[in-house]
């Protein structure tokens, strides 16, 4: 089957899709967008996060079908050009990157969390981010660089 879609507001197709075929898997192999992360493919780690019509999936959990005519944001598409986001350099700058796997989920969520609540409490950063997991880290830096994205957006 054939799936057309806007993707970082471009308006892509993806042949040869198979039914069973994940949305995570359409962006990465079919479209050549790697930033999302195959981690679990039970939607249990957050690491495939994207916006799908301005709402955060896992894509891993999203048949490629039911992507038909929406419209995807990734991490990729979250910088405007070469200038990141000011989640993504805060991840940057406060180190929060380690191995990088869990990272492209954990930006999307931020980045959803400080649209909805531009200025989060620790308690409701954990609560927002609870549902992505990171085995390097241990989250001290990842709430680092929330807190200094949430300044940046602040100003």
């Amino acid at each position: 089957m054939r799936v057309n879609l806007t993707v970082n507001g471009v308006a892509m197709q993806a042949d040869d899709v198979w039914e069973g075929e994940s949305l995570l898997y359409v962006l990465r192999e079919r479209l050549a967008l790697p930033g999302s992360k195959n981690a679990c493919e039970q939607g249990e780690c957050g690491s495939c996060s994207v916006y799908l019509d301005g709402e955060v999936v896992c894509a891993c959990l999203v048949a490629a079908g039911q992507a038909q005519g929406r419209s995807v944001r990734t991490v990729e598409g979250l910088a405007d050009g070469e200038r990141l986001d000011p989640v993504q350099q805060a991840f940057l700058d406060a180190g929060a990157v380690q191995c990088g796997f869990c990272t492209p989920g954990l930006i999307v969520m931020v980045h959803d969390l400080l649209q909805r609540n531009p200025q989060p409490s620790d308690p409701e950063i954990r609560e927002a981010l609870a549902g992505n997991l990171c085995r390097c880290t241990g989250y001290e830096k990842i709430l680092d660089a929330v807190r200094q994205a949430a300044e940046v957006k602040a100003t």
